[in-house]
C-alpha cells in the first residue's frame, strides 16, 4: 500500500518542478523581450544602456579571450578560501558564545556590535594592514561572513528544546559527544540560515574589495567596463555575478535546506 503513495507524492513534486521550471523560463523571456524594447526605443544614450544583443556579444569577447572564465575561477577560489576560514571559526565562536554564559556576556556583545558593520567597511583596514594582496581579499571575505555564521550557530544552541539536552545526559551524554550529537543537529535550522546569509555577506564584500584590486577577477572586469565606457561588459559582468550567486544557492543550500525540512519533517 505504501509504494503507490509514494509513487504518487514523486509525481507531484516532478509537476511542481516542472511547472515552476516553465513559469520562471516564460518570466525571464518576457522580461529579456521588455529589456530589448527598451534597448531599441533608445531612451537612454547606448552608452548609458544596452541591451541583450550588445550584453551577449561583450560576454562573447570576454570568452574567447578568456578573461571571463580566467576572472570566474579567482573570484570564485577567494570566496571558497575566505567563506571556508569563516565558516570553520564561525562554528568555534558560536559554540563557545552559545554554550557559555559569560562568553556571550562579553565575546558574544562584540560579534552583535560587529554583525551591524557593513563589510564594506573592512576594506580600508584590509589594505592598510595587508596591502593590495590576496590576503586582503580573503580578510574581507572572512570579515563579510564571520559574523553571521557565527549568530546562526548561536542562535541554533539557544533554540535547541532543552529536552533534548536533559536527555542526552541522562543516557550519559557529555562534552564533545553532546555538541556533535545533539545540540549541533538540532540547531541544523538556525545555522543553515547563518550560513546562507554568511555567504551572501562575502560575496558581496568580495565584489567590492576587487572593485579597487586591479588583477584578472569579476570586480576587476566590472571596474574595466566602467573605465573603457563599455556598458555591454559591466551588464554582463552583472549577470555573470548574480547566475553565480544562483548556482550555488541552487547547488548547494537549496539541498541542505531540503534534506534539514526532510529531517524535523517540514517536506511537503
Amino acid at each position: 500500500m505504501a509504494a503507490p503513495s509514494i509513487n504518487i507524492t514523486k509525481k507531484r513534486v516532478h509537476t511542481r518542478w516542472i511547472g515552476k521550471l516553465l513559469r520562471q523560463l516564460i518570466f525571464y523571456a518576457c522580461l529579456i523581450a521588455i529589456w530589448q524594447l527598451l534597448a531599441n526605443a533608445h531612451i537612454w544614450k547606448d552608452y548609458l544602456f544596452a541591451g541583450p544583443l550588445t550584453v551577449l556579444e561583450s560576454s562573447k569577447v570576454l570568452y574567447q579571450d578568456g578573461s571571463l572564465v580566467t576572472a570566474i575561477l579567482v573570484s570564485v577560489r577567494r570566496l571558497a578560501l575566505g567563506y571556508g576560514i569563516s565558516l570553520i571559526l564561525g562554528l568555534i565562536l558560536g559554540l563557545a558564545i552559545g554554550s557559555n554564559r559569560y562568553i556571550e556576556e562579553t565575546l558574544g556583545s562584540l560579534v552583535l556590535a560587529l554583525q551591524a558593520l557593513p563589510s564594506v567597511c573592512w576594506i580600508p583596514l584590509a589594505l592598510l594592514w595587508l596591502g593590495l594582496s590576496e590576503q586582503a581579499m580573503i580578510f574581507v571575505v572572512v570579515m563579510g561572513a564571520l559574523f553571521s555564521i557565527t549568530l546562526g550557530v548561536d542562535a541554533g544552541i539557544k533554540n535547541t528544546p532543552p529536552v533534548y539536552i536533559k536527555a542526552a545526559r541522562n543516557m550519559g551524554s557529555r562534552g564533545l559527544a553532546l555538541s556533535t550529537q545533539v545540540i549541533l543537529p538540532a540547531a541544523l535550522p538556525s545555522i543553515l540560515t547563518g550560513l546562507k546569509q554568511g555567504w551572501t555577506f562575502a560575496w558581496r564584500s568580495l565584489m567590492a574589495a576587487e572593485l579597487l584590486y586591479n588583477t584578472v577577477s569579476l570586480g576587476a572586469l566590472l571596474e574595466g567596463g566602467r573605465d573603457f565606457g563599455d556598458i555591454g561588459q559591466i551588464f554582463a559582468i552583472m549577470i555573470v555575478i548574480v547566475i553565480i550567486g544562483i548556482a550555488i544557492d541552487s547547488i548547494i543550500f537549496q539541498p541542505l535546506e531540503r534534506m534539514v525540512r526532510r529531517r524535523w519533517g517540514f517536506a511537503v
